[in-house]
Formats: structure tokens, C-alpha cells, sequence
């Protein structure tokens, strides 16, 4: 079995039969031409068919999914226009009125969002459970309980859960595990080796790298995977672009080189981070005072690029600490080339986004994020600039 590097520069990908061009083509045609006998629904395709129509399945985008699943160890992939394209796909495939899931009460905005609302309205009844508490996991646990869906590290907080003894919950239970694993990388963890059923990631974080295109992936087995993409990622229609996809096939060549560089700029910014006067607290599961390091040290090979940090009067501080930075970019997202900076007011997200129904909930929150944080995303420049324009935006 080829190694991280030989993978991320030649798995899914093979040279053009007609033309020996050694680059993946990219095919932006949206239909092929097809055999007279191919039927015009989705329920007459099987996996491995001719090309008909992309929504259905194109050759770029799945050397792209072919890649992945690669990276991940998985037996297939099947990509999304989004993170959340993928996400939503997995919970209506997953899920029916009458069912119920396990969700991190602290996850990506929009999943929190789409389970404080439309997916209830549908009649699936979703419990918000602190995933890093195995006993809060098996208390919340029903006979309905078809799902339970983590992240580690969990966005934002960075927060950690035990995949391996969540799997064990979750299958004791009949459930599945979906693990979205964007923050982590194939680069630090690897799911499914340790029992997920599931692995979501948004490939517009590291696995693109870039900040220049958008896309998701789910993956996992082939019995899974393949209703999966005939009953719900083609009927719903987020389709992952064959632009996008020869972007983010590019990304990934670079991915493993790009992982170790965003981990050794994060360690040194976030011990620097660590020693400033103005800085009260530093999240990072790459540090000893990680309240998880253990476990980190434990289910990640890479710490990843994350950091979180508390200041003093964060809230009103942010304007003037964003028009001083001069490398770091203060935008949203993250896992890009560029360092990027942004605020997250407590107050602010837990009005909209994360809705907690116990005292043990919001002690958590408080601990990771006080009464905010900034969620920094290390990129790839020099380590001592980055020092030196956050010591500069910072005072």
C-alpha cells in the first residue's frame, strides 16, 4: 500500500488513454452520449455505469472520490457542491419521522441550525448532547436512536471526542456513528479504523486548501454509500462542480506537505499566544494545557491548524485588532493557504446557533469560549510573521 504522499498525488488519478496527458482532465460536459438501451431514471443506475448525466456521476469528480477515499481508507466517497451538500444528504438518508439522533451540541453553525429546526419539523426528534461525555451520550440514548453525529475537534471550540468508545455506544445501541471530520484531516485521524460508520468532510477547508472552492464528501462503505448517492445526494441535487473538483484535486496533491506546515506554524503561534500578557486562555489540542491532550495525543497524528484564544474585552477590541493585522486575513473559514482570523461572541452564537439544555452544557461552552473567542486558522506563511502580526494587532 502506497504511503500519504503517493496517495494524495496518484490515487483516483491515471493518465488520458487517447491523448497520455498525465494531469487529470477536467470534463465540464453535463452528458455523454449514451447506449440506446440506458433508462432515463436514477433507479435503473448502478454503480460503475457509463457516464450518462453529472448530476448523476462524472469522470473528474470521481477521481476526485476516488482520492478521498484513498486519503480517508475508505471503501467509496461520494462528493458534494458543499460541506453542507454532504451533510444534508447523509441526514435524510439516515434519518425518517419517527427516528431519533444524538447531535454535538457544539458543531458547525449550519448542521446546529438544520437540527434546531427543519430536520424536528420533519418528525425526527434530535437530542444536543455534549459528545466528549460518554455518559451524557448513553444517558441520552432512546430505542429510536438511529444516529449519533460528532465532530472532533468540534467547531469551534475544539473540543475532542472518543471515537472509538462513541462507536462502541452507538453500535451497542443499533445506531450509526458519522464522524465529520473537517478540522482533523485524514492527516490526523482516520475514522472509520476507529468504527465510524460515517466521515464527512468540507473539502473547502484542508483538503482544497486554497480558499478558492467549495465542496463535500461523505464516506464509508459501498452498501452504504451507493443507495446513498442513487436515493438522495442525486435527487437532491447538490452536485459537486467538475471545476471544483479538478481544483480541489489539485489541493490534495500538496495536502500531507501543507498538514505538517500547519501544524508546526500553529504549535509555535499558539505557544506565543500562550505566553502573551493580553491573551487570557489558548485552545489547542497540540498544547499540554489542552484540557483533552491526552486523548488528542491518543486519535490525532497531526494537531491540525486550529487555534482558539480569549482576550480581554474581545467583543470590543475586534475592529481595532483587525484594521492592525497586516498578513492575517480577518475573514471566515478556514484550512486555506492564508492565515485567517475571526471573532465568535458567546452571547451572539448561543442566540442563534447552539441551544443547550443543561447547566453541564454551558459549563462546557464557558470553558472552551468564556465570553468569546477568536478562532484563528494558521496557514502556511512564515511562523515568525504570523508572530509578529498578531504581537503587532494585539498590543
Amino acid at each position: 500500500m502506497h504511503r500519504e504522499q503517493t496517495k494524495a498525488i496518484h490515487a483516483g488519478e491515471y493518465p488520458d488513454p487517447v491523448t497520455g496527458a498525465s494531469a487529470p482532465n477536467l470534463v465540464m460536459s453535463t452528458t455523454f452520449i449514451a447506449d440506446s438501451d440506458t433508462v432515463f431514471s436514477v433507479e435503473g443506475l448502478e454503480e460503475g455505469n457509463t457516464w450518462i448525466y453529472t448530476r448523476w456521476g462524472n469522470p473528474t469528480i470521481r477521481q476526485l472520490e476516488e482520492k478521498l477515499a484513498a486519503l480517508e481508507e475508505a471503501e467509496t466517497a461520494v462528493a458534494f457542491a458543499s460541506g453542507m451538500g454532504a451533510i444534508t444528504a447523509l441526514l435524510f438518508h439516515l434519518l425518517k419521522a419517527g427516528d431519533h439522533a444524538i447531535i454535538s451540541d457544539v458543531a458547525y453553525a449550519a448542521l446546529s441550525e438544520i437540527t434546531n429546526e427543519l430536520i424536528p419539523d420533519l418528525g425526527i426528534e434530535i437530542t444536543k448532547t455534549d459528545t466528549s461525555d460518554a455518559e451524557a451520550i448513553k444517558k441520552a440514548l432512546k430505542p429510536a436512536t438511529k444516529l449519533i453525529y460528532i465532530e472532533t475537534p468540534c467547531n469551534p471550540l475544539l473540543r475532542l471526542t472518543d471515537i472509538a468508545l462513541v462507536a462502541d455506544i452507538a453500535h451497542h445501541a443499533g445506531a450509526k456513528l458519522a464522524v465529520d471530520s473537517t478540522f482533523a484531516t485524514p492527516a490526523a485521524t482516520r475514522p472509520l479504523s476507529l468504527g465510524a460508520d460515517f466521515v464527512i468532510h468540507s473539502l473547502t477547508k484542508y483538503l482544497g486548501g486554497h480558499g478558492d472552492a467549495l465542496g463535500g464528501v461523505v464516506l464509508g462503505k459501498k452498501n452504504e454509500l451507493t443507495p446513498l448517492r442513487k436515493k438522495t445526494a442525486i435527487r437532491l441535487g447538490g452536485s459537486l462542480s467538475p471545476f471544483n473538483a479538478w481544483l480541489i484535486l489539485r489541493g490534495i496533491a500538496t495536502f500531507p506537505i501543507r498538514m505538517r506546515v500547519h501544524q508546526e506554524n500553529a504549535l509555535k503561534v499558539a505557544s506565543f499566544l500562550e505566553q502573551h500578557p493580553e491573551v487570557k486562555r489558548v485552545i489547542y489540542p497540540g498544547l499540554a494545557s489542552h484540557p483533552q491532550h491526552e486523548l488528542a495525543r491518543r486519535q490525532m497524528s497531526n494537531f491540525s491548524g486550529i487555534i482558539t484564544f480569549q482576550i480581554e474585552r474581545g467583543k470590543e477590541r475586534v475592529r481595532e485588532i483587525a484594521e492592525k493585522l497586516q498578513v492575517i486575513h480577518y475573514a471566515v473559514s478556514l484550512g486555506h493557504h492564508r492565515s485567517l482570523l475571526f471573532y465568535l461572541h458567546s452571547e451572539e452564537l448561543l442566540q442563534t446557533s447552539f441551544r443547550f439544555s443543561s447547566p453541564a452544557q454551558l459549563d462546557s461552552w464557558n470553558t472552551f469560549a468564556g465570553e468569546g473567542i477568536f478562532r484563528l486558522s494558521v496557514g502556511l506563511e512564515d511562523a515568525d510573521d504570523l508572530i509578529a502580526d498578531l504581537g503587532s494587532a494585539l498590543g
